[in-house]
């Protein structure tokens, strides 16, 4: 487990409850990246839904769905390693979601580096 001091997990933490509160009442961001994966939030859903198929975004678990929008924005933005911003949506995931949740965005997010060719 990361550690909750560490301030790019808290950032991320911070990230992720922003999109889980606009999804529900599109309230304004207050940090930039936040901002920044909303306007993109078409472009990174859509990847998303392509990596999978049987679950449509409407129907992905909210969180789930914020976790995997602020990691496939890191994906597509390349600052950190693949390898870090898997493991930190999988923490995530396993501090905001469900029992299935971790598994689901390892997957999903697997399928995206894969069929996108993004750098290991």
């Amino acid at each position: 487990m990361k550690k909750h001091i560490d301030p790019r997990h808290k950032r991320r933490q911070a990230a992720v409850k922003q999109l889980f509160a606009h999804s529900f009442t599109k309230q304004k961001a207050t940090d930039a990246s936040t901002r920044t994966i909303l306007k993109k939030q078409s472009t990174i859903n859509k990847l998303i839904g392509d990596a999978a198929p049987l679950w449509p975004i409407n129907q992905i678990n909210r969180i789930d769905l914020s976790i995997l929008q602020l990691a496939v924005y890191e994906l597509l933005s390349e600052k950190e390693p693949v390898k870090v911003i898997i493991d930190e949506a999988v923490e995530l995931a396993k501090e905001f979601g469900s029992e299935a949740s971790p598994a689901f965005v390892n997957g999903v997010l697997g399928k995206i580096v894969e069929e996108k060719e993004i750098k290991k």
